[in-house]
């Protein structure tokens, strides 16, 4: 089994501000009290075993997220009726992921925020975003 002894997802029961919603064979529907402060009902879906990238999880893994997902969806509209969702992985550096373990974000989304009908692409779209010309020749 691939395991990091230092790692948070690897070990989600060595912090009590962690919560383990749900879990099937391969992954667990984790959420943690003081990322609730901000987005209220945001949890994230990761492999139990260590996985550093998406690109690494097995067609189990990816079905048991599919699984968890929609339970998850259940338990989040009957918990906090969001009025929608964002949905994501960052994988690497460029794409902030800060947590070497591959976690998938699901973030329930509401009319009444500040930042409403503000997605992914609205960040990312952003012209302080854009990137200057490469130089390399193709």
């Amino acid at each position: 089994m691939l395991y990091d002894q230092n790692c948070i997802f690897c070990n989600p029961d060595k912090d009590e501000n962690q919560n383990i919603v749900f879990e099937n064979d391969t992954c667990y529907f984790l959420q943690h009290n003081h990322q609730q402060d901000v987005l209220e009902g945001c949890g994230v879906i990761v492999p139990k075993q260590h996985r550093q990238h998406t690109f690494e999880l097995t067609k189990e893994e990816w079905n048991d997220t599919y699984y968890l997902l929609q339970k998850a969806k259940d338990y989040l509209n009957k918990e906090y009726t969001p009025d929608g969702y964002t949905l994501g992985w960052n994988v690497g550096e460029a794409s902030n992921q800060s947590i070497l373990h591959s976690h998938f974000h699901v973030i329930p989304r509401y009319n009444d925020e500040p930042l409403a009908g503000k997605g992914l692409r609205h960040w990312l779209k952003q012209p302080a975003n854009k990137r200057k010309k490469s130089t390399k020749q193709l």
